[in-house]
């Protein structure tokens, strides 16, 4: 079974609810009866009734089983405006002002506050707002998970060599986000991405902190971020399987691994590599998909307190229902 397609069964499995606050994107209006009519999750869509049940009637769309919400006319707005006065208290958000994010047109802080406070168990949005504006929502107001203060991405490269990874599947992070993070976020990232690993691929997860370097072959301030790290990660979650700085083949391959990196538990055969910046990260993922013919699931969000994703600008319908389908995964657990 493709990887997508067992996303997809996970997410039928234990139904969640997602929003989609882009109701006056024609695909999100498309998408949502598709991702009811194919059991992924429970939706609710964020406009006014009327305007979204007119558009899915001219797009030959059915929005049978989608929750439509208008929040300018939400009976939960008040408790909302409550709650975001609260969590932005120190930046002196007003009232007044937390009801105009609220009910503004992108309907991204409302969507965000459905997630924080339970009503939906995850979000997606993008196909129409920028990635800064989607990840700003879910950042001030879902928050990051405990212990964890870097959002970042993870893309599930799906490989045609079943010998790496878990059956040729290996996370890669993050490869969307964060330009050059230093050695925190890089820890962050690398549990995140365990995380992520575990809930996706079923297994507990492999980490390569990836590196030009491997044990101390080169000496360089940038592989000593990497081994600085490591020593945060293993701090933050002490039983996670984690080892670097190691060389792309040394996390890999089992005979180069042996030999460089000898009695690590991961060298050989890891199946989440953690690149040390953004350059190296999507490079990375684009010259596997290119040259070796692998499909890149992604990027999905990680490190936030509960999922939020960003699509695409020129994403598909098709897009919205994985994307969907991916988020709900992550509601659950």
């Amino acid at each position: 079974m493709h990887l997508v397609d067992q996303i997809k069964a996970k997410a039928r499995a234990s139904l969640q609810t997602v929003v989609l606050p882009e109701g006056y994107d024609d695909r999100m209006v498309q998408a949502a009866g598709q991702i009811v009519k194919d059991g992924l999750a429970r939706v609710v869509l964020l406009g006014s009734p009327d305007t979204l049940q007119k558009k899915a009637t001219e797009l030959g769309a059915s929005l049978a089983g989608v929750t439509l919400l208008d929040p300018k006319n939400s009976p939960k707005l008040g408790e909302y405006v409550d709650e975001l006065v609260q969590l932005r208290k120190k930046k002196g958000l007003s009232r007044e002002e937390a009801e105009k994010l609220l009910t503004g047109e992108d309907n991204l802080y409302y969507g965000a506050m459905m997630v924080r406070k339970g009503d939906a168990g995850g979000a997606v949005a993008g196909a129409y707002n920028t990635t800064g504006d989607v990840l700003r929502a879910a950042f001030q107001v879902v928050g990051t998970a405990p212990g964890i203060n870097t959002v970042s991405s993870v893309f599930l490269m799906v490989t045609k060599t079943p010998e790496f990874g878990e059956n040729g599947v290996i996370c890669f992070a993050d490869c969307a986000v964060n330009p050059n993070p230093d050695a925190q976020a890089l820890a962050e990232i690398a549990v995140s991405t365990a995380s992520s690993c575990k809930s996706f691929l079923g297994v507990d997860a492999r980490v390569a902190m990836l590196s030009f370097s491997t044990k101390g072959s080169a000496k360089h301030e940038d592989a000593d971020k990497v081994l600085k790290a490591l020593e945060i990660a293993k701090g933050i979650a002490p039983d996670l399987q984690i080892d670097g700085e190691l060389q792309a083949d040394a996390a890999l391959l089992p005979k180069v691994g042996a030999k460089k990196a000898p009695g690590s538990t991961v060298a050989g055969k890891a199946n989440t590599l953690i690149f040390p910046d953004l350059d190296s990260g999507n490079i990375g993922y684009k010259l596997v998909e290119r040259l070796a013919g692998a499909e890149a699931v992604g990027p999905i969000i990680q490190g936030l307190a509960k999922p939020v994703n960003d699509l695409s600008r020129g994403c598909s319908v098709d897009d919205i229902v994985s994307v969907s389908a991916i988020t709900a995964v992550q509601a659950q657990g």
